[in-house]
């Protein structure tokens, strides 16, 4: 029998791995910590936790961070696919350094043609904290955003009656109280706001003063200005987690959670995470058991809606340059 040729793997040279990396560091993090570090070293990929980026405070058991790294994570496979590039993905090697959370072979059998507008659509998603219209996001829309969570492993949820919602909005406001009379991690928040440099949360990009009816901040007042009133917001939940809440749960929902972030920015919708209901741990074991059904242990809730038509759009956080996230070895 005549023998059949294999076909023949293409792996990515380092300058399109660069750039992946590059695009991946776009990605959305715990108060723009971009806590994650690669490294490419004879065609292997490596993405790691910069522990030294950890919030001891707000998050002791790391589960921000690499929710913030398993976002990064997706973003490189989403662009990888946008530029024609497979992506094979070993998450949690067996004999891995505690730092190494995943590995990531990039290669391609067939050139495929680039997709710009999932490029554009990478440098067009934000973080933007102004206040929903009344406009109520659909149910239909937001279980296909949940589908689309769950396609990485996890299980999702929209919080969609008005009872739970209430009860998420009561739960929501004791995290905040908690958080609020807790000096070690108020003072380790304001050390991620305003900063000099290439991270954190600068202060035009926080809304000013609150009006009374709108909803608690965990910030404090910014110089965003956001003064349209709306007496009943048109946002809704939903909730990303597992069975088990350990670190390979926390990075395929931060996989999950950016899929849902470029869908819903794709669909013209914006997406704010909700994480305090989660950091505090008596509040989520209380959502986990008064407000969802389907989510065992919740790691982060999103809170989704629209933007009123017309706003101007928002000037990116900043990034660290890439020589600080970035190395390659030769």
């Amino acid at each position: 029998m005549p023998m059949r040729h294999q076909p023949l793997v293409e792996k990515a040279p380092a300058e399109v791995v660069e750039r992946l990396v590059d695009l991946a560091c776009l990605a959305p993090s715990v108060h723009n910590t971009q806590p994650w570090r690669w490294r490419y070293d004879d065609a292997r990929l490596v993405l790691e936790a910069d522990l030294d980026r950890r919030l001891p405070a707000e998050d002791p058991r790391g589960r921000n961070l690499t929710l913030s790294c398993g976002a990064a994570l997706h973003h490189l496979e989403f662009a990888a696919r946008a530029m024609g590039w497979e992506t094979h993905v070993l998450v949690l090697p067996a004999d891995r350094d505690p730092a190494v959370l995943a590995e990531v072979l990039v290669s391609r059998v067939h050139q495929r043609a680039a997709v710009r507008s999932d490029l554009d659509l990478l440098r067009t998603r934000c973080t933007d904290r102004r206040r929903f219209t009344a406009w109520p996001v659909p149910d239909d829309r937001l279980h296909e955003l949940c589908r689309v969570a769950e396609q990485w492993g996890t299980r999702a949820e929209a919080v969609t009656s008005d009872a739970a919602r209430i009860r998420l909005e009561l739960l929501a406001n004791r995290a905040l109280t908690f958080l609020e009379i807790d000096g070690r991690r108020m003072l380790e928040q304001e050390q991620w706001i305003d900063r000099a440099g290439t991270d954190g949360i600068p202060l035009g990009l926080l809304p000013a003063d609150p009006e009374p009816l709108q909803a608690r901040s965990r910030f404090r007042p910014g110089l965003l200005e956001d003064t349209r009133m709306v007496i009943h917001g048109g946002d809704r939940v939903i909730a990303i987690g597992g069975a088990s809440d350990d670190i390979g749960g926390w990075l395929r929902s931060g996989q999950a959670m950016s899929a849902v972030w470029l869908e819903a920015t794709r669909s013209g919708m914006s997406l704010i995470p909700m994480s305090q209901p989660i950091e505090v741990e008596s509040v989520r074991h209380e959502v986990a058991r008064s407000v969802l059904r389907d989510v065992p242990e919740p790691h982060i809730l999103l809170r989704i809606g629209w933007q009123a038509i017309g706003r101007s759009g928002l000037p990116r956080t900043p990034r660290r340059p890439l020589h600080e996230v970035f190395v390659r070895h030769a």
